[in-house]
């Protein structure tokens, strides 16, 4: 499958290649550009063949662009995505541009830039490109509502989702509001195969997975001006329960050992508020200054309980862990743009940030002679950071050229409290050299030289237990933030008015690498185990197909093919980083990998009102790499495809296949005597699943 991957790769890269000349010398006009080259602007008229029906929608039709949500764990500068609305970025975190353009009916977007330069003193934030979605000027009230049936044709009933967004005027403020609601059940369901050292099947084992979850949510986004200061509000209250169960029955394959089996039941309720506000005001003529505050609050209860029985359905086991995490962020944040000097644009933003987990695990443990508690060390803890960060840079415009120059700096105190007691203090230097040449609206090269910081999970601080694989999954007070040198150059062609090629090559310099460090033979933990490096190349691209006769077709690959290098410190040996665990749906394109490639199909049929698509992701395999185990996660292609229409009844009406194939995912887990690949092989795992092929319609409309 490999093999085969890696020649799709190929042909799929040389197709994306070939028609440009074609393209170059097609007859259609660009987009309506701005007389800047830093931005290549889409009508609302350009979207129509696409039938949209909500803004996320039209942003994900932009042609060479990809949406990124940014990352919800870092602060706020560092967790914005790369969407603005009306040349702003929402300030919310858990509510993310994606979400906040789902509920924006499409009638309302006026335009969409894409921004890949400095323009009208907009702060990329570290981002090459950014979609900026324009809503229409007192346009009248919208409301929007969309309800989902998702069918399995696995083991699990159907699921049901729906949502409701109005957008209106209260007086001068402009709000958005939404209440969406889901209903149903996932999971996954196979074998387990268990072999000795000499291949020899000793154990095998049917598991099913089930889990149920209902959930709500409600959002407010609004605006107005209080005399001359701009203000925004952002909420968002989400509440889900989650019923999960696992069911599993082993069979021994050797004479003397009795079948068994096992069942894990668990409870969760997570509830999660954010609050983003935010004002920003001409402070000067030609001085801009914005002030931002965040408050989030999450939390989350878990309870697992786990029963093992023997061949005559007696129990020989209990075990029940409790177990509660409750987060909260607290964030302030200027913002400044200085357009004192001719062709510069000054930026400075400072942000301090506080962020406290909690976090209680009790667990017993039951053999027959009553409830015994069980200590998990680390897993009654109190984690608190203290952070403060600067970033200052000019943006120096030069006709076809600009050159982005900046210095930045990040403070931080983190300690634990509990069964852990530790306190540290950090400091950074984050300078970054951005460069561009864009000779016109439909060529662009850049060159990006920064220093990343990457944000600790409070979760690696802590200790868990996971009934499922019976270990403990320790935390480690003493982890420290990885670091990376970042170089990346790409150059972005366009071509008439949906072609576009992007191609980047990139290297990571990478200090204190974030993987699992050895603590005794057996157990590992979140740590930092030394420098490493990361390099690779990347191709997106969006090529019309009107060439090969296939009207109003296109076909949007995106490919990427990556190498790594860190010392072991189990071998001592060179290896690839880690990668990580699971099964997301769809295949997401960034993750440690050697290869994932993504290519979508569509076709539009404008008069008819009708559109269908079909695409294939597939991705190289994912080692873990532990103390006595070694884990491989993989699986087959991924084929998703849709049909949908606008032509009855003013309502968008959506059929989507869902992974088709039911593509195969194992899990291969090795594990050794001792120290990984320094002792010999003990015993073998091919764990097999399957979670379903999905159907789902979905309708739509505006009211």
């Amino acid at each position: 499958m490999i093999f085969n991957s890696r020649i799709l790769l190929i042909m799929l890269t040389l197709s994306s290649l070939f028609p440009i000349k074609v393209l170059a010398q097609s007859n259609e006009t660009n987009p309506t550009s701005s007389v800047e080259t830093q931005i290549v602007s889409y009508p609302a008229s350009f979207f129509e063949r696409y039938q949209p029906s909500t803004a996320l929608e039209i942003v994900n039709q932009v042609p060479g662009f990809i949406l990124n949500d940014g990352d919800s764990e870092r602060g706020f500068g560092g967790s914005v995505g790369n969407v603005l609305i009306n040349d702003r970025r929402p300030s919310a975190k858990q509510d993310p541009p994606s979400q906040i353009l789902s509920r924006i009916p499409a009638s309302l977007v006026e335009s969409i830039e894409l921004i890949r330069g400095q323009v009208r003193n907009i702060d990329l934030q570290g981002y090459s490109v950014v979609a900026n979605v324009i809503i229409m000027e007192d346009a009248q009230a919208a409301a929007r509502w969309e309800s989902a049936m998702r069918y399995n044709f696995s083991i699990f009933p159907a699921t049901w989702s729906g949502g409701v967004s109005v957008s209106d005027k209260w007086g001068d403020i402009e709000f958005n509001a939404g209440l969406s609601a889901r209903t149903g059940s996932s999971g996954d369901r196979g074998t387990d195969d268990e072999f000795d050292a000499q291949g020899i099947l000793t154990e095998s084992i049917i598991e099913s997975f089930i889990n149920k979850a209902d959930s709500g949510s409600g959002n407010l986004n609004a605006s107005t001006w209080f005399g001359e200061t701009f203000v925004q509000l952002n909420t968002e209250l989400f509440v889900e329960k989650r019923d999960m169960h696992r069911s599993t029955h082993i069979f021994p394959q050797l004479p003397g050992n009795s079948q068994s089996r096992e069942t894990i039941d668990g409870d969760t309720t997570l509830y999660r508020f954010e609050l983003g506000m935010d004002a920003e005001r001409l402070l000067q003529t030609d001085l801009l200054g914005k002030a931002i505050f965040l408050y989030s609050y999450r939390d989350f209860d878990r309870i697992n309980d786990e029963l093992n029985f023997n061949s005559s359905n007696i129990e020989t086991l209990q075990q029940i862990a409790d177990e509660v995490t409750k987060t909260s962020e607290i964030i302030s944040r200027l913002e400044f743009d200085w357009v004192r000097w001719e062709n510069h644009t000054l930026q400075a933003n400072f942000e301090v940030a506080y962020n406290v987990l909690d976090n209680s695990l009790a667990q017993t443990q039951d053999i027959g002679a009553g409830p015994v508690a069980r200590i998990v060390p680390g897993a009654n803890s109190r984690v608190k950071e203290i952070r403060g960060d600067f970033e200052i840079q000019d943006t120096w415009s030069m006709g076809a050229f600009e050159m982005e120059l900046g210095l930045g700096g990040e403070v931080s105190n983190i300690s634990q409290s509990g069964d852990a007691v530790e306190e540290r203090d950090f400091f950074f230097i984050k300078p970054l050299a951005n460069f561009s040449y864009s000779p016109n609206q439909v060529s662009q090269t850049r060159v990006r030289l920064y220093r990343d910081v990457a944000q600790l999970d409070f979760n690696d601080f802590v200790s868990t237990v996971v009934f499922e694989d019976d270990e403990r999954a320790l935390g480690n007070p003493n982890l420290s933030p990885e670091t990376s040198w970042i170089s990346e150059i790409s150059h972005e062609r366009r071509f008439g008015e949906v072609g576009v090629i992007t191609v980047s090559a990139f290297h990571h310099w990478i200090s204190d690498v974030q993987d699992l460090l050895p603590v005794t033979e057996e157990d590992e933990v979140p740590g930092n185990i030394g420098n490493g490096r990361r390099w690779g190349l990347e191709l997106e691209s969006a090529i019309p197909l009107d060439w090969l006769g296939l009207q109003s077709s296109r076909l949007d690959i995106q490919t990427r093919w990556q190498d790594s290098s860190v010392t072991d410190p189990v071998t001592d040996e060179k290896r690839v980083l880690t990668s990580s665990r699971g099964y997301p749906k769809p295949l997401p394109f960034r993750d440690e990998l050697e290869f994932i490639i993504i290519a979508k199909f569509r076709q539009d049929f404008k008069d008819a009102k009708v559109s269908w698509g079909i695409e294939g992701r597939e991705r190289s395999n994912r080692p873990v790499f532990r103390v006595d185990e070694l884990e491989v996660f993989n699986e087959s292609t991924e084929v998703n495809a849709f049909i949908e229409t606008t032509r009855f009844w003013d309502l968008k009406i959506r059929l989507e296949g869902q992974d088709i194939l039911n593509f195969n995912q194992w899990r291969d887990r090795t594990f050794f005597v001792g120290r990984r690949d320094l002792t010999p092989v003990q015993r073998n795992v091919r764990i097999l699943r399957h979670d379903g092929a999905r159907f789902s319609i979905s309708v739509s409309g505006n009211f």
